[in-house]
């Protein structure tokens, strides 16, 4: 009889299994083909001198002259900065925000979602078209602003000099990107177990206590998420770039996405421009294993 149930069970579990499969078949073959299949092109590609009339393998030829192009350090160090300070401004920013709208009514905490998530949903173009009159040296709302405060005595070209075209860059992608964190938190902290907060007040602890002894700790998964997501975000901006500076002034806007797109569909070097792509994702990599161990750390704490 036992053998019996153990048998009919293990059928139903392999049909279940099955049928899981099957759902999952289409995204399945999606992932594999649009994914995985390309990641490899990718990968092998890199060891090849591969343009649109050579295909020739060298090797770790592309690695070396990658580390050997000024033009692709100073991409990659303007890459690193814009992940360093939209980082952790975006994901401050957002949980300020989060917290601040919370405990609002239902109406008004919807408004101000709706209004910060307008940006994520409006069209780069569209995005970059009014920043870019914002930006503008002669008639830009920016200079027109300073001008009438007395702040400047001269008009400014935000994006034309290198002292602040990159962080014009930097203030656009923040805009944008703050929408969907804010969100997250808002929906991470309506998710905190009321009752432990109720306590905490009992006890006689503060606002601040509650949120760093209570609230913080069970948002950290989200917080973990919108980490992960605004640095793969920001690593790959190129979209901004190109509408807007196309890396001048003297490549002080270059990042490590434009320039694989220059160098790839430009001066079509494609082994050049994968094995840029290669790199960027084993940052990418690197920098998340470091936000899981950060994150985890501070959880266990």
């Amino acid at each position: 009889m036992h053998n019996s149930i153990s048998k009919r069970s293990r059928a139903l579990i392999r049909r279940e299994t099955i049928s899981a499969y099957l759902f999952l078949l289409p995204s399945l073959i999606f992932f594999i083909g649009f994914v995985i299949v390309p990641m490899f092109m990718c990968l092998g590609a890199s060891f090849f001198n591969y343009t649109m009339t050579d295909f020739e393998f060298i090797g770790l030829g592309n690695y070396v002259e990658m580390f050997q192009d000024s033009i692709f350090i100073k991409a990659f160090v303007n890459t690193v900065v814009i992940v360093v300070v939209a980082v952790p401004a975006v994901t401050v920013f957002s949980l300020w925000v989060g917290a601040a709208i919370y405990p609002m009514h239902a109406v008004s905490r919807s408004f101000f979602r709706c209004v910060f998530y307008l940006p994520v949903v409006t069209g780069t173009v569209a995005v970059a078209v009014v920043w870019k009159w914002m930006f503008n040296k002669y008639t830009g709302l920016f200079n027109y602003v300073l001008d009438g405060a007395g702040v400047i005595d001269q008009n400014i070209s935000w994006l034309g000099d290198e002292k602040t075209a990159l962080w014009c860059i930097i203030l656009i992608l923040f805009t944008t990107s703050i929408g969907q964190p804010i969100v997250l938190y808002v929906a991470a902290l309506g998710n905190v177990d009321a009752s432990l907060v109720e306590a905490s007040k009992v006890d006689g602890a503060t606002n601040l206590q509650t949120f760093w002894k209570i609230k913080w700790p069970s948002i950290m998964p989200t917080t973990l998420y919108i980490l992960v997501i605004t640095t793969i975000n920001s690593f790959q901006c190129y979209a901004l770039i190109q509408l807007l500076t196309s890396g001048g002034p003297n490549h002080s806007t270059d990042t490590i996405m434009y320039y694989i797109y220059y160098q790839a569909f430009k001066l079509n070097r494609y082994g050049y421009g994968n094995a840029m792509g290669v790199f960027l994702a084993i940052v990418i990599a690197l920098f998340s294993i470091i936000q899981f161990r950060l994150t985890k750390a501070g959880n266990v704490d």
